[in-house]
């Protein structure tokens, strides 16, 4: 424990915690399974802005809203469990689309779904009364457990003795710490700035995320329980994913500064046409979009005495499963305050190594999206990797080498790290070569269809 007894978490301690997204929800459900381990009582307050009881940007964090198999195994675990009416739809496999076709890859475990969910109420237009948004659900699991929810905008961090002043347009307290979980916020960052000088903001680029409203009958007839990716040679694009979620399909743009003419691209292109209704004006069924920015570099110095930042604010995961990252860092932060204390020091020691191990695995996935564009740009690599996964497909018991490979990459089920070696692997290098080669004179007119 910290000596200095003012840098420690007791009996009446009261936490604030700026940002009610998972970030924030996950600290404060922490903080509190801890601070009982500890026989202690404290106090939490949740600042939070946003309504998710509210359709459309209002009520939404704009995520792509994807929780994969081994988070979804790792909250159980900490005894949270997804109800029905927080999962749209659970996702048993992923499509892959490239130019040179599409094939179905299934999930590596039979046993473990990704589960598609809004962050928000949902897009605009919604009105599924029976449904509650992930991020909603999470807060009120917190609210259960004892947490109070402050429903106002935060407008002013002040550093004095004692504590850290919060300050709203209608009240002020003072707190032992203070939780920044404010996504990646510009004016939530300058508040920190304040508290925390040496503070360096993460760096982002943009993306862009649309819902398209088909309805049931028509998502289980071209989307079914299926995420649709695609690996396409289109500028500044990563990847695209089409996410069926109740009578939406979700559409996610990962790549570098997205703009409208590249959306137009992506949609207008072969791959995606084939996988909507024929005729069907796309266009008119998407009342909700927008270009949000997503984490690339993590920030630096993301704590102080008594403040440290969490989720996207501090160190996410690159181009998926930022919920992920918001669960690792909560949980790290949450126990270092609770157990060790909340002077800088503290989190340096404590908090930090948590935020390095995601910075450095997320090194080695810009390695992996170099190369990932490298083979985009390859019809000749991509013929290999094409082959390769529909060969896969077909044998039951047999070893799917790369279809776990790009099943990890797109749904962030693995670390980056992880997913690397097993690329590297010799067996996983021959058949790519095999495939590659065979590829050159042959082409599956269709790939695996179910």
């Amino acid at each position: 424990m910290n000596k200095n007894k003012n840098f420690n978490i007791g009996n009446g301690s009261k936490i604030a915690v700026i940002g009610g997204g998972p970030a924030g929800s996950f600290f404060a459900y922490f903080a509190l399974g801890f601070a009982e381990q500890r026989g202690i009582n404290i106090h939490i307050d949740i600042y939070e802005a946003k309504n998710f009881h509210v359709a459309g940007p209002a009520g939404c964090n704009r995520c792509g809203g994807i929780v994969s198999e081994s988070l979804i195994q790792a909250l159980s675990t900490d005894g949270i469990v997804l109800p029905a009416n927080v999962v749209r739809r659970g996702i048993e496999s992923y499509k892959l689309h490239m130019e040179q076709g599409a094939t179905l890859i299934e999930t590596p475990l039979k046993d473990q779904k990704i589960a598609s969910m809004f962050r928000g109420f949902g897009p605009l237009g919604s009105d599924n009364n029976d449904s509650v948004s992930f991020d909603n659900y999470l807060l009120e699991l917190c609210q259960k457990k004892g947490v109070h929810t402050i429903y106002e905008k935060v407008i002013g961090l002040e550093r004095n003795d004692s504590g850290i002043t919060v300050q709203t347009k209608t009240n002020s307290a003072n707190y032992e710490l203070v939780i920044g979980s404010v996504g990646l916020n510009p004016r939530s960052f300058s508040l920190f700035k304040k508290v925390t000088p040496a503070y360096i903001p993460p760096e982002t680029t943009r993306t862009y995320i649309c819902e398209f409203k088909l309805g049931n009958e028509l998502i289980n007839q071209y989307f079914g329980n299926s995420m649709h990716v695609f690996l396409l040679n289109l500028k500044n694009i990563k990847f695209g994913a089409l996410i069926p979620k109740g009578q939406y399909v979700t559409l996610v743009l990962l790549g570098k500064q997205i703009t409208g003419e590249i959306v137009d691209s992506f949609l207008s292109s072969e791959a995606v046409q084939r996988c909507f209704p024929k005729g069907l004006d796309i266009d008119q069924i998407a009342p909700c979009q927008c270009f949000p920015g997503i984490n690339i570099k993590n920030a630096h110095y993301a704590y102080s005495d008594r403040v440290v930042l969490i989720g996207d604010s501090a160190s996410s995961k690159l181009y998926k499963n930022g919920i992920g990252a918001a669960y690792i860092t909560a949980k790290a932060a949450a126990k270092t305050a609770i157990f060790k204390g909340v002077s800088e020091a503290d989190f340096k020691k404590h908090y930090q190594p948590e935020c390095t191990r995601l910075n450095r695995d997320n090194a080695i996935g810009k390695f992996i999206f170099g190369v990932t564009t490298i083979i985009q740009k390859s019809s000749v690599l991509k013929k290999g990797i094409f082959r390769m996964v529909v060969n896969e497909q077909k044998k039951v018991n047999d070893k799917r080498r790369m279809s776990s490979v790009l099943w990890d990459t797109f749904t962030g089920s693995a670390p980056y790290t992880n997913i690397l070696w097993r690329v590297l692997h010799p067996a996983t290098i021959l058949l790519l070569l095999a495939n590659t080669v065979n590829g050159l004179f042959h082409i599956p007119k269709k790939g695996l269809e179910k």
